[in-house]
């Protein structure tokens, strides 16, 4: 099912940076579009991700070895994620509501109030 215009627009905002989800956020209060509620559930819950990645990184980055080798894992998931934050933009810009890869569907679950 192709995306209409108004939710795709704010779906493709929502992935330029938090500001851009911001904006989306509150475009999308005053005229709700699931299309575009998809997509702001979508990157809230990979905004959290990449916020929980870097505090971990950062609690064990001083311990020897263990810190080491957390903050290589931590970069790898980073790197991770970036990956899943393009696949869900070249869904948005495709017009595709799609989740994205192993955590899309809980983040639509645990974020379904937006």
């Amino acid at each position: 099912m192709e995306m209409q215009e108004p939710g795709k627009t704010r779906a493709i905002i929502a992935h330029i940076t938090l500001i851009g989800w911001i904006i989306a956020l509150v475009q999308n209060q005053s005229d709700k579009n699931e299309d575009a509620s998809f997509y702001i559930r979508q990157m809230l819950g990979l905004f959290i991700l990449g916020i929980g990645i870097q505090i971990v990184s950062m609690v064990f980055a001083f311990i020897p070895v263990l810190g080491w080798i957390i903050s290589i894992v931590a970069m790898l998931a980073s790197l991770g994620l970036v990956g899943l934050w393009v696949y869900s933009l070249i869904s948005a810009i495709n017009g595709k509501k799609e989740p994205t890869p192993f955590i899309g569907g809980m983040f639509q679950k645990w974020f379904a109030s937006m």
